[in-house]
């Protein structure tokens, strides 16, 4: 009975450390861009998202990973017995980010997010990237700050380092 969230900005590895983790716990890792997006970069209607949301997040175990609409990321966090928080300089996401869209444009992309099959604008992504981590990055910190204080287990992954060794038990 085990309930993850992966949360921080894009290009952040996130969703590989989700498919890490949902190996060494046997657990099926959830994308919540699978919930946020439909094919073409079309936003899900407000109240599928949150129907399925509240859905997922229900369940007796999971591993989420990803952000979704701001206004989710406080019953997910709430629920989960642990928050892995990716947190990581600006420029490495930015970093990463590029080298996704590169994999992704020369057809060597195996996971592209949400399973869509068209590659967003690398000025939209970097433009998003730019705006969550100075508009909802802060409200993420105190949120995950907060579940720690109500006793969640808190993983802050600030490095590429952290990134590649992390390893939580079930």
């Amino acid at each position: 009975m085990k309930r993850a969230v992966i949360i921080g900005n894009s290009g952040g590895g996130k969703s590989t450390l989700a498919r890490k983790l949902g190996s060494a716990w046997r657990c099926e890792p959830i994308e919540i861009d699978d919930l946020m997006w439909r094919p073409g970069w079309q936003l899900t209607p407000v109240e599928i998202y949150n129907a399925e949301h509240t859905r997922l997040i229900d369940e007796e175990s999971w591993i989420i990973d990803g952000l979704g609409r701001l206004d989710s990321i406080p019953a997910r966090l709430a629920r989960a017995t642990d928050i892995v928080l990716v947190d990581m300089p600006l420029w490495v996401h930015f970093w990463f980010a590029a080298e996704r869209q590169i994999r992704w444009s020369t057809g060597q992309i195996e996971n592209p997010p949400a399973g869509l099959a068209a590659m967003p604008s690398t000025e939209a992504l970097f433009r998003t990237i730019w705006e969550v981590d100075q508009s909802w990055m802060p409200e993420i910190r105190r949120l995950v700050a907060t579940e720690e204080q109500r006793g969640k287990r808190v993983f802050r992954l600030g490095s590429v380092a952290d990134l590649d060794g992390f390893e939580i038990r079930p």
